[in-house]
């Protein structure tokens, strides 16, 4: 008797595909055909690898998949955009939420809809900089993730699994499950990576040729060539008045669609990676990436390595690689070198347990600590003698529950940060 092959990864055995858990498990809580239609684009997508889907718009001005997005709109509230308007504005205005979204709709089935300005603020980053903010008004939040809802599905299926940033079912836990996995398994020699401004120097052009490769459907590109042209509108450190310009480049950290379209561009590096005459297939190197941040990982890290890294990045996709902040490090059980990703340090410390014996160490890094203590700092100093002490502790203990949830990971004690009113 012949023995049958497994499936192929993401069919069935009957050839059907089959469905992540992201896409199977209806975690956002949608409503039952907003689910169903993202499940038939994943199996679609994921099915026919080279299929460019020609018919979406009439599905970004469907009355329920507008519904579904204004929910999750609702549910993450956010600030007003340039126009001043809230969610709860949204709700008292004439006509309520439905009149609201009848307007979006016919804008959108007319083919009329123009997104407004993008209003950019600046919030400050973790190595003490500050990063600019993009914040769509309500009504183009809502727009933009109609869309999200639509070309997920799609773009999902193309996505490689080395990719952890921005999308659903995946976290930053997993990509740090798999760096100590590559570390364990002997890949040592680390290029800890670093994009100078990504989000900011996306080329426009490059991006829809990108995106032109699975959506050929003129309406939706124009509908993305809108978002990423939309005027910027920022408020002059001298006190001025806002001003506007028009962006040659980038998409606003802040909206709704940019995490699905930073991924979209760099999962071409993911791609080209694996591919043959890639680091992946000549060096059986790995890459795990989130949003824009990533790291190569390999038992020797050569000139050749940086050199392929190099010519993509900067002549190919037009983006620059921060050389200040990019560094080769060893992770290795000789060494003392360490690596910082996504707020954890990974590096091999001696046991305490077994006499010469090291291990691999993942906790908090030191400057996830410092900024632990440094907010912990500022919400007492600020709100002591203004508020009763109950609504204090509860106040501090929402941030510190939030931060050990996030490092109740790795190889140390658990963190349980409450405090109490004695």
């Amino acid at each position: 008797m012949k023995s049958r092959l497994p499936p192929r990864a993401g069919t069935t055995d009957a050839g059907a595909v089959s469905l992540p858990e992201a896409f199977a498990v209806n975690g956002r809580g949608l409503p039952p055909l907003v689910f169903t239609l993202r499940q038939k684009l994943y199996r679609k997508a994921k099915a026919e690898p080279a299929f460019r889907f020609y018919a979406l718009y009439d599905r970004i001005y469907r009355p329920d998949v507008l519904a579904a997005a204004w929910d999750q709109v609702a549910r993450n509230d956010g600030a007003p955009g340039v126009d001043g308007m809230s969610i709860a504005d949204v709700s008292s205005r004439p006509g309520g939420v439905n009149g609201f979204l009848g307007e979006i709709r016919e804008s959108l089935r007319t083919r009329t809809y123009k997104p407004q300005a993008v209003r950019r603020t600046m919030i400050p980053k973790a190595n003490g900089g500050e990063r600019p903010l993009g914040i769509p008004t309500v009504l183009d939040r809502v727009v933009q993730q109609v869309a999200l809802l639509v070309l997920e599905p799609v773009f999902e299926a193309d996505f490689q699994d080395c990719s952890y940033g921005f999308r659903p079912g995946r976290s930053a836990h997993d990509a740090l499950r798999e760096i100590a996995q590559h570390l364990q398994s002997g890949r040592q020699a680390l290029i800890d990576a670093d994009l100078k401004s990504y989000f900011d120097t996306i080329p426009h052009d490059k991006l829809l040729a990108c995106l032109a490769k699975r959506i050929v459907d003129r309406s939706v590109l124009h509908l993305i060539r809108l978002w990423l042209r939309a005027p910027v509108e920022e408020r002059g450190r001298d006190g001025r008045g806002p001003r506007r310009h028009r962006p040659s480049s980038g998409t606003p950290q802040g909206g709704v669609i940019s995490p699905l379209l930073a991924n979209c561009y760099l999962h071409w590096l993911d791609k080209l990676f694996y591919a043959e005459g890639g680091p992946g297939t000549w060096a059986n190197a790995r890459i795990v990436r989130y949003a824009d941040d990533f790291v190569i990982m390999a038992r020797y890290v050569s000139p050749r390595m940086h050199q392929w890294m190099e010519q993509l990045l900067e002549d190919r996709m037009g983006l620059t690689i921060h050389r200040t902040k990019t560094r080769l490090v060893h992770v290795t059980p000789a060494g003392s070198d360490s690596l910082d990703f996504l707020g954890y340090t990974f590096r091999y410390v001696f046991s305490m347990r077994v006499r010469h014996q090291r291990y691999l160490s993942i906790r908090p890094s030191r400057q996830s600590v410092l900024r632990l203590h440094d907010r912990v700092r500022e919400l007492t100093a600020k709100r002591r003698g203004l508020m009763p002490p109950r609504d204090l502790v509860a106040t501090v203990n929402r941030y510190l529950t939030g931060w050990s949830a996030y490092f109740d990971q790795g190889h140390r004690v658990k963190y349980s940060l409450t405090l109490t009113i004695m």
